[in-house]
């Protein structure tokens, strides 16, 4: 009699334990917002809105004395809202959670306690190797909020900030056209029987698009340049609208800034900003044109440009007026924090609802993208690259 085959294996067939679900456990938050100290910097992370909605779920938030005034918000609002201000900046970063915009000093990385959690911007080109041996050194658990992904896949703080500094873009290039700021005295409107003003906005990304939208809102006649035919055919799908566009060719992209009025920069590259524009393209515009390069964070896509700052924004190359500050965001400092205050809240809320900020990471994917520091070890595989540091992949750290 042949032996009956069982696809079991013994120990299989033994009793097992029961496996229990592990309930995530909701944590309570401790919140220190100190006051930005980069220069030019006025932005803050959070509004009285959301320090309310987070004390109201139970979390404390300390805030330094003069935090919000950049953006117009007082002291008193953040007290009223339930946060508490402290003039003392040490006492700020002894919080177990810090939130920044600007990424912080090395000064103030001393003031930081060991594994303290810290959510600022990163700003990997501005870093230094010193900075991240440092963070190192305090066993910092750090999350940099531009590489942070929502669900769709996409940046939400990222395009936050492009959206705004798009719209921007065309709000400083009116202001800049106009006689008091020593423009040639063209106005953006659509007047009947005045010719539209002429508008070239080369990079058809976030930026882009809103300040295609912007002059198009405003009469203005617009143009687009980009090499992407997929970003050409979404501009032209969100303006709900058919504009002018153009892969990237010299003989067209000459031909357009020799007619505009205004040229907007915005194409991003890997490492550095490609040069579109070179210097000789520049001296066929028109006198009084305006430049607005948004790329000169990463190098600028002009030639010409050079970094420029809020207090002295603009210079002038060949009668072209260019506009070359890095942080144009923090010229519309309320709208920019109301706008960075909605991306992190809710990241925040989530925090808690999961037990912490390991649960947080093991359930989100988009947020684990954003870490690029655990207990110490460095997790992002860019920055270990750029810097030529050791590097372990997060998945092998959270389990």
């Amino acid at each position: 009699m042949s032996k009956s085959l069982s696809p079991f294996t013994k120990a299989q067939l033994l009793p097992q334990e029961e496996t229990l679900e592990v309930f995530k456990t909701k944590g309570e938050l401790f919140i220190g917002i100190p006051k930005e100290t980069h220069f030019q910097e006025k932005r803050v992370c959070l509004t009285p809105d959301a320090v309310s909605a987070l004390v109201s779920n139970g979390h404390r938030v300390m805030i330094e004395s003069g935090a919000g005034k950049g953006a117009n918000f007082r002291d008193k609002t953040y007290s009223e809202a339930g946060a508490e201000i402290t003039n003392d900046t040490a006492k700020v970063f002894s919080c177990p959670i810090i939130l920044k915009v600007e990424p912080p000093s090395l000064d103030e990385i001393k003031l930081i306690n060991p594994q303290t959690l810290l959510i600022s911007a990163l700003q990997l080109k501005t870093q230094t190797k010193k900075y991240f041996e440092t963070l190192a050194s305090k066993r910092i658990t750090a999350l940099a909020f531009e590489f942070i992904k929502d669900e769709d896949g996409a940046y939400p703080a990222v395009r936050s900030l492009s959206e705004i500094a798009g719209t921007a873009s065309i709000l400083i290039a009116s202001e800049l056209l106009s006689n008091i700021n020593g423009g040639n005295g063209l106005m953006f409107g659509n007047i009947s029987g005045v010719p539209p003003t002429e508008v070239v906005i080369i990079g058809a990304g976030t930026v882009g698009e809103f300040a295609a939208r912007s002059a198009i809102g405003l009469g203005a006649n617009v143009k687009v340049f980009d090499n992407s035919i997929t970003k050409l055919r979404c501009i032209q799908s969100n303006l709900g609208r058919t504009i002018y566009t153009s892969t990237i060719q010299p003989k067209n992209l000459v031909k357009a800034l020799k007619r505009c009025d205004i040229a907007i920069g915005a194409v991003r590259g890997k490492n550095r900003s490609p040069i579109i524009v070179t210097e000789s393209m520049v001296d066929t515009m028109k006198a009084g044109a305006v430049v607005i390069d948004v790329s000169i964070d990463m190098g600028g896509c002009f030639e010409t440009s050079q970094v420029t700052n809020h207090d002295k924004p603009t210079f002038e190359h060949n009668g072209v007026i260019h506009y070359c500050v890095p942080n144009i965001p923090a010229r519309y400092s309320r709208s920019a924090s109301v706008s960075i205050s909605n991306i992190f809240t809710p990241y925040l809320l989530k925090i808690a609802e999961d037990g912490g900020i390991e649960n947080a990471i093991r359930f989100d994917r988009g947020l684990k993208n954003g870490l690029y520091f655990y207990h110490g070890i460095l997790t992002n595989k860019s920055v270990a690259d750029w810097f030529d540091l050791d590097c372990s992949d997060v998945n092998l750290l959270i389990f």
